[in-house]
């Protein structure tokens, strides 16, 4: 998606319709909008996301009031006013023209108003140049191109955009990045497949014999009770995410409250040293767990080791090991031509001949040489054994150590808790309650479902023997027979299609979290990495220690790791969908529209992210206060501006404080006097 230009009429401070913004492209991709704090920077971002996806950000407040205010004020009683916003953009060769528009309806009391519902219109052209209607749903066709659930990803608030990571869970970037990566084709032909299966399976109910029968009986119920489980663990996750708000809502209002809110502050302290005890313990154990399965068998060997050992020791005494000086003993024994024994060895005769023949068998050297190998190696594993017992005792140290803390913890927790639950204060004790309601919820909800996870684990396993029986269960009648093996393909096509999609998801992210890394690296001096887990979801580790650590970003580094996402999903997609056109749609081009993108950055950040921007996107659109433009930024960016732009705020102050923009050796007026009561916004050209 290539944007091309962006019109707006009556919407927010946009009184009538303002000029077309012609957005840069290709080499100089740049679009600089200059204006002040209120003039509608933050209304321009929303026009993009309003006209694509009737989405706001989260900071746009009064998301129902988009009319412009002088305009319904202006308007007839009982009449009716316009407010669109118009977009053009390209993608895949086609060139397309998007309007939503919305009416309002001033009240016979002249005090308010009503909205009506938003209409979306779209016309495209191809390589004919004609304009028409799309068959399809506008919504569907911008949904392929750039899914609503990524919107945030490319138009967003740059002071709010570590909100990006911080609730990463929420955004829906799993599915949308499986949309653009063409993965929902595999889960579409999987579930065709299903349905396929299905129906051969009712085809064999109804042809085969009784066992066969009985086996499809059993496994149309454990798939209905896996269905119906997996269905019931989804329920549960959104349960406990309603909860868990819900506990962290109840924390804020004890902290607000006087005389609770140092308890609350120390309790919140001790939940999280609770769980990151808990984290630990679990990577402990885990480390013993591959400590085990990569070296505990020399424990095992210990014995048959020193067996060996005297085993060896025996050999050379007991004259089954040849010795290596045989060779040159017998020669000397050849040339002298007699034997220890006192016997002549003439040349010729049956003893010269036996005798030259055994000191040219070299066997025994060979397998000298292979058993002071084998020694050696045994002589490895007693070492590996000594070794395997202190790194698990070590481990089994810093487990008891962690669980006396984590008593500790847990005791005081507690304590803080009780001290909650008997405050003076009626309204302390009735949050904790609450509380204490919530977090009882809570366990019961994780308990439900890691019963749940056992039961779909067993249910999986007995659907599995199900599927082995079934497949091997054999039919005299040729009609069950090619039903049976058609069934039979079928399974084999989910399982290639479900291997091929997971193979396709693991390189793709396995490639994103490199890009991630490569971009966060060059923004960041910090010894920090991203990681990237099968959700999509970043976390930030340290790798100064032996160990990875989580690391609690701050805003700055959540803003740049952010960043470093949204570039990482641009720069794999986009060359993604080059490599791959027959399964993912064409996403080589994407644009980025950013509000305030620097945030609470400093100096060297806001130099960095400048530097890297430009090469992030194919297209950018930057909304920015003088302040945040100017210095580094502007150096930066400065040779990739294609277009730029001035809001003009219009004050109806009469003490207005008017403001200028110097922007190439010229004056540009962002904050000037109204002249007819009311306030409003124009946009003005950068030549």
């Amino acid at each position: 998606m290539r944007l091309k230009s962006i019109k707006l009429c009556n919407f927010r401070q946009f009184y009538g319709a303002t000029p077309e913004i012609q957005l840069a492209g290709s080499e100089r991709n740049i679009t600089i909008i200059h204006g002040n704090n209120g003039a509608g920077k933050t209304t321009l971002l929303n026009a993009f996301t309003w006209v694509l996806y009737e989405e706001f950000t989260a900071a746009f407040a009064n998301s129902e009031q988009l009319v412009n205010k002088r305009a319904i004020q202006e308007a007839i009683p009982g009449k009716s006013i316009e407010y669109h916003v118009e977009l053009k953009f390209d993608h895949d060769y086609k060139s397309y023209q998007l309007k939503r528009s919305c009416y309002a309806t001033k009240n016979q009391d002249n005090s308010s108003f009503e909205n009506g519902e938003s209409k979306l219109f779209m016309l495209f052209s191809g390589d004919d140049g004609a304009w028409k209607h799309p068959i399809e749903p506008p919504e569907e066709i911008i949904g392929r191109i750039l899914p609503a659930s990524l919107h945030q990803y490319f138009f967003f608030d740059g002071e709010r955009i570590d909100h990006i990571i911080r609730y990463q869970k929420q955004t829906g970037l799993t599915e949308a990045t499986k949309e653009l990566l063409g993965i929902k084709v595999f889960e579409r032909s999987v579930e065709h497949l299903k349905n396929a299966r299905r129906t051969l399976e009712e085809e064999l109910r109804q042809i085969g014999n009784i066992e066969t029968r009985k086996f499809l009986k059993e496994k149309q119920t454990l798939e209905n009770e896996i269905e119906t489980l997996q269905q019931r663990q989804i329920e549960i996750n959104e349960e406990i995410e309603q909860k868990q708000a819900i506990k962290k809502e109840l924390g804020d209002q004890l902290i607000q409250l006087r005389g609770s809110e140092n308890l609350q502050t120390r309790k919140n302290s001790l939940e999280t040293e609770v769980k990151a005890t808990r984290e630990q313990l679990v990577r402990l154990n885990q480390k013993i767990k591959k400590t085990i399965s990569s070296q505990g068998y020399t424990v095992l060997m210990t014995d048959i080791a020193e067996s060996c050992s005297h085993l060896f020791e025996g050999l050379p005494q007991g004259g089954e090991l040849p010795s290596r000086i045989k060779k040159p003993f017998v020669e000397n024994l050849l040339n002298q031509q007699r034997c220890i024994c006192g016997a002549e060895l003439i040349a010729g005769s049956d003893s010269y001949a036996n005798l030259k023949n055994w000191m040219e068998e070299d066997s025994g050297a060979e397998v000298e040489e292979a058993l002071i190998r084998l020694e050696t190696h045994i002589q490895e594993i007693d070492k590996q054994a000594s070794k395997f017992w202190e790194r698990v005792d070590e481990s089994q140290e810093e487990i008891t150590e962690l669980r006396q803390k984590l008593n500790h913890l847990e005791s005081d927790l507690e304590k803080v808790k009780q001290q909650l639950r008997e405050y003076p204060d009626q309204e302390i004790k009735e949050l904790q309650q609450a509380v204490d309601e919530t977090e009882n919820e809570l366990e019961n909800l994780f308990l439900e479902k890691g019963r749940n996870e056992i039961q779909l684990t067993q249910n999986t396993e007995k659907l599995d023997k199900l599927s082995r029986k079934l497949n091997q269960e054999e039919s005299k009648e040729e009609k069950q027979k090619l039903a049976q093996r058609r069934r039979e393909t079928t399974e084999k096509a989910i399982s290639c299609i479900q291997n091929l999609k997971a193979d396709v998801e693991k390189r793709f992210r396995l490639t994103l979290e490199q890009k991630v890394q490569e971009i966060f690296s060059n923004i960041s001096f910090t010894p920090y990495l991203p990681k990237l887990d099968h959700n999509y979801e970043l976390s930030l580790v340290e790798t100064t220690t032996e160990t990875e650590q989580l690391v609690a970003a701050s805003t700055g580094e959540n803003q740049i790791l952010s960043l470093s996402l949204i570039g990482g999903i641009i720069d794999q997609v986009r060359k993604w969908s080059a490599n791959n056109t027959l399964i993912a749609p064409d996403s080589s081009t994407f644009p980025m529209v950013m509000d305030s993108p620097f945030g609470s950055l400093d100096e060297v950040y806001r130099r960095q992210v400048a530097k890297a921007l430009p090469q992030i996107a194919n297209q950018l659109v930057v909304l920015a206060t003088k302040t945040q433009w100017r210095g580094e930024v502007e150096a930066e960016m400065n040779d990739f501006i294609g277009k730029q732009y001035v809001l003009v705020y219009y004050s109806p102050k009469a003490d207005c404080e008017e403001d200028w923009l110097n922007i190439n050796g010229a004056s540009y007026p962002l904050v000037q006097r109204s002249n007819n009561g009311f306030e409003y916004t124009e946009i003005q050209v950068i030549s």
